[in-house]
């Protein structure tokens, strides 16, 4: 009778094993599921993204490439620029003074900056009467202001165009959802995904190269505006010092 007691509890908990085994065994299966839809969601990448925005993307990765060009190069020129050392005017002065033109020449020409080549235009000047003198530096300033603002008006034509370039590709992306819908007869996910897809891809796109290209357009006008006022007390000056020699 013991021997037949111990054997069906034997049989008991043999058989409760595999029916524990079979939930984790089903957990499993859903965790891979998981995985193998999170894998595949994860597949898209930045690259799939701009390719799904299909043809609009090409002119507005072209405006991206001339705004950020625009800004690093116009940033280099404008900061090498005010790179003025804050003796330049003082040792003008000092050299104004003892009547030494030659050696406020030779200080002007040691730096190569639109504030430097304005007061040399002026003190080439020297002897003519005063409203001239005023009137050449004025003139050279001026044109080195023209030259620092180079291209800085094409960063606010592509802040304007970019965004109308996006809504393009937005009413392209509405076109092929209709189209796709009257083709097919039916108003499903594969009908809209794509024309989704343009539409979402194209209003990013321009919007960042828009943003991108206000904020540098405003940020190297107030550089040059800085520059401007420097020039400008400078030129002043200049000019008093005239006066007192």
């Amino acid at each position: 009778m013991t021997f037949l007691l111990s054997l069906l509890l034997q049989m008991q908990v043999g058989g409760a094993a595999p029916a524990a085994a079979a939930p984790a065994a089903a957990d499993s299966a859903a965790t891979a599921a998981n995985a193998t839809a999170n894998a595949a969601a994860s597949d898209l990448s930045l690259i799939d993204l701009i390719l799904a925005g299909g043809w609009i993307m090409v002119p507005l990765f072209l405006l991206s490439i001339i705004s950020i060009y625009i800004i690093l190069e116009r940033y280099l020129t404008i900061r090498k620029a005010g790179a003025v050392p804050e003796s330049f005017m003082p040792g003008i002065r000092g050299l104004m003074v003892k009547g030494d033109l030659q050696g406020a020449k030779m200080l002007c020409a040691q730096n190569p900056t639109p504030l430097a080549r304005m007061v040399e235009k002026g003190i080439r000047r020297v002897g003519l009467p005063l409203k001239e003198i005023e009137t050449s530096v004025e003139n050279v300033g001026k044109i080195e202001i023209a030259r620092l603002e180079k291209n800085i008006n094409v960063l606010g034509i592509v802040a304007g165009v970019a965004p109308m370039l996006g809504f393009v590709g937005t009413i392209i992306g509405v076109i092929k959802i209709f189209y796709a819908i009257s083709s097919t007869g039916d108003f499903g996910i594969a009908q809209i995904s794509g024309g989704l897809y343009t539409k979402m891809v194209t209003s990013a796109a321009g919007l960042i190269v828009g943003i991108i290209a206000h904020i540098g357009y405003h940020w190297l006008s107030i550089m040059v505006e800085r520059m401007v006022f420097r020039m400008e007390n400078s030129a002043i000056e200049f000019m008093d010092i005239l006066q007192d020699n």
